[in-house]
């Protein structure tokens, strides 16, 4: 639990469902601190991620990108 999360900003290329999924997983395990929710907290738990990653995927979507940083 004590990896760092990915850099999913790239010049070019979005970062991939699996990949905002994987990271947004990784974040709500860290601020939660449950590896895998008890039953009774498995659907917030779910809901937590799916909304981090739809979060993740507006954030980098509307980033601008300086000239220096596209090259």
């Amino acid at each position: 639990m004590c990896r760092s999360i990915k850099v999913l900003r790239r010049p070019g290329q979005q970062p991939t469902s699996q990949e905002l999924h994987d990271a947004a997983l990784q974040f709500v395990r860290k601020i939660s601190g449950y590896r895998s929710p008890s039953a009774a907290n498995t659907a917030v738990f779910e809901r937590a991620v799916e909304d981090v990653a739809l979060a993740s995927e507006r954030l980098l979507a509307s980033l601008k990108l300086s000239a220096s940083a596209s090259k």
